[in-house]
């Protein structure tokens, strides 16, 4: 007598891209709000570290990928916390892993986006995704105008002689978005040519990815 394996009940874990854009929003008021410190700077990283662990949580691997992933990434996460806040891991080195992990978020985030549109169309949580990239990518931008800042020649900035985190963040968000209020600009070309990519790299992913998902959502709900 035949029997039949009984079918998966583990079709991987619920969407929670609304998580991720509130954590990496909550990272970026963060950042801009608090002085510049090793401690700032370590609860800049668990958030922005946060918002990855969310992804992986949120990923369709199977289960015990997932928890394995999420446990090593979780014990990393609080060891570099830690390393940063008392100053085991330095200013740069701060900035650098920052970096390393806003841009490994939108790459991971993405494959998630494409699977979520693909079985389920354009979501609010797909909407709340695209959103977290474009968020993500000005926090890299700022990450990397740190460490280009920390080991580079002094004066990134030509109105001022120090580059902190809340400046940063402030200045890649007004380059990105082209705003340009004109109370920061780079000082030398590899500022400016950073500010330049930026502002390319901003513009399309709005006109193309988020019109594209803000224009397919409409659409559903019409």
């Amino acid at each position: 007598m035949s029997s039949t394996a009984a079918p998966s009940t583990d079709t991987g874990a619920r969407y929670r891209y609304g998580v991720v854009f509130l954590l990496v929003f909550f990272a970026v008021v963060f950042i801009i709000l608090t002085p510049d410190g090793a401690v700032s700077r370590a609860v800049a990283f668990a958030l922005v570290d946060g918002a990855l662990l969310a992804v992986i949580v949120t990923s369709r691997e199977p289960s015990e990928v997932r928890r394995r992933r999420l446990v090593i990434g979780g014990c990393l996460a609080v060891l570099i916390t830690i390393g940063i806040a008392v100053g085991l891991i330095g200013h740069g080195a701060a900035f650098a892993l920052i970096a390393l992990v806003t841009l490994i978020l939108p790459v991971s985030l993405s494959r998630g986006l494409l699977r979520l549109v693909r079985e389920r169309g354009v979501t609010l949580q797909a909407v709340a995704g695209a959103l977290a990239i474009y968020l993500l990518i000005g926090l890299a931008f700022a990450s990397v105008i740190g460490f280009v800042a920390d080991i580079g020649p002094p004066g990134f900035y030509a109105e001022t002689t120090k580059a902190t985190a809340s400046s940063n963040v402030y200045y890649s968000f007004t380059v990105m978005t082209t705003t340009g209020f004109g109370d920061l600009t780079a000082a030398h070309h590899v500022g400016r040519a950073m500010a330049v990519i930026e502002m390319l790299i901003g513009q399309l992913y709005l006109v193309t990815v988020i019109g594209i998902v803000i224009g397919r959502r409409v659409g559903q709900s019409g």
